[in-house]
């Protein structure tokens, strides 16, 4: 008879190294910290995101175009960023234009917001995530906007607030809303429907072809059919005019008369912003569709004209045309200096550099002009592999001149 017993544990034995225990507690006491620094970043806000941050891929509008200075003030952070191309824009941000910005944004149910000139306007709603109606909504505080939207989604909405009204178009909609110096505010309906509530409660409906004013204690004073903006017709876009040295240069202008406008106003600037400093020539309160722009040098000139009625109503202004006063052949060349290529992304470049104020600068299709204080900068997609880009310069005398800028 076996004595054996059956064996009740069986025990293995590892030979641990004491660096390797070391390290062990090392690493324990390092991953400790990392997660107390992130509680605390996270409890203190330094780590922390605004909703809008949060659903980024969701909520976030984007430029589809801008000139000119362009700035974001960032709800989170009042922080104010310059914007480019690759800027998102977030639910709580500013969108501010000066003298010589515009800009176009995309936003989240597939409707664009131009916003001109001299305008702030605040991101207030951007919605779009899964399973979410797409609703947007945007503040106008100052300047004018125009909005375009496509088909509304069942339950989603598009509103425009100024700061006497509150706005909601319809599908297809094309309107635009301005917030003037005075504190009086427009509302221009070129295509689809808005419906309007004033800060006292009027309700109005606006359809196609309607304008609305507002006055500064906010009701509604003047609802009559809509200006359109004049239709230019010569020089027209790209014209060149020869310019003899002995003289300066008279240029014709014409454009489309509209039964209802009673007079015009027309400008004439070297910068496609219209700013003070670049009008050359303008006259006010023409009753004739014709005028003669007198005194030009050489150089590229812009124009631009808009109507109004007896009753006080402007139109917005046409879209500009280019015309240029050609100089006899000089030897004397524009003069661009410090030009560089910077990689954005991909094959995406800002080329920018230095220039006399008012010089035109165009590189691959892209054109602007240079501000007063002498810089310029353009945003151009090259070819794969190349390695160059071509720029060329004119100044707002006429001299011209070409330059290769070497891609980093």
């Amino acid at each position: 008879m076996s004595t054996k017993h059956p064996k009740l544990f069986h025990l293995d034995w590892w030979v641990i190294e004491k660096r390797q225990i070391y390290l062990l507690i090392a690493s324990l006491l390092v991953a400790g910290l990392l997660v107390a620094g992130v509680v605390y970043f996270v409890r203190h806000g330094i780590f922390s995101l605004d909703s809008a941050a949060a659903n980024a891929v969701g909520t976030g509008a984007r430029f589809v175009a801008l000139e000119g200075d362009v700035r974001i003030m960032r709800g989170a952070t009042r922080e104010a960023v310059q914007a480019t191309s690759q800027t998102v824009i977030y639910p709580g941000d500013t969108v501010q234009t000066q003298s010589e910005g515009r800009a176009r944004v995309l936003m989240a149910d597939g409707s664009t917001l131009a916003v001109r000139e001299n305008s702030t306007v605040v991101i207030r709603d951007n919605a779009a995530e899964e399973g979410k109606k797409p609703n947007v909504k945007v503040a106008v505080d100052r300047g004018q906007i125009n909005v375009r939207t496509e088909e509304i989604a069942p339950g989603g909405r598009n509103i425009v607030e100024t700061p006497k009204t509150q706005n909601t178009l319809g599908a297809k909609s094309n309107s635009s809303f301005g917030v003037n110096a005075d504190l009086s505010e427009e509302i221009r309906v070129s295509a689809g429907r808005v419906e309007s509530v004033t800060r006292e409660g009027e309700k109005s409906i606006m359809r196609a072809g309607e304008f609305v004013a507002v006055n500064p204690a906010g009701n509604i004073t003047r609802r009559e059919s809509l200006l359109d903006p004049p239709k230019l017709l010569t020089p027209s876009d790209f014209t060149k005019i020869p310019w003899n040295r002995d003289s300066l240069a008279q240029v014709p202008l014409n454009w489309a008369r509209y039964s209802n406008a009673a007079y015009y106003r027309l400008e004439v600037a070297t910068s496609p912003f219209f700013v003070p400093l670049s009008l050359v020539f303008e006259r006010d309160r023409l009753d004739a569709t014709t005028a003669r722009a007198n005194g030009l040098r050489a150089g590229t000139y812009f124009w631009r004209v808009r109507a109004a009625t007896h009753s006080g109503q402007t139109s917005e202004w046409s879209d500009p045309l280019k015309f240029i006063v050609t100089a006899p052949d000089s030897n004397e060349k524009a003069s661009v200096s410090n030009m560089s290529a910077t990689l954005v992304g991909g094959n995406i470049y800002l080329i920018s550099g230095h220039a006399q104020p008012g010089t035109t600068v165009r590189c691959l299709g892209r054109e602007t002009l240079a501000t007063r204080e002498q810089t310029w900068q353009l945003q151009v997609t090259v070819a794969p592999g190349a390695r160059s880009v071509r720029v060329e310069a004119r100044e707002a005398q006429g001299r011209a001149s070409g330059y290769e800028v070497p891609l980093n």
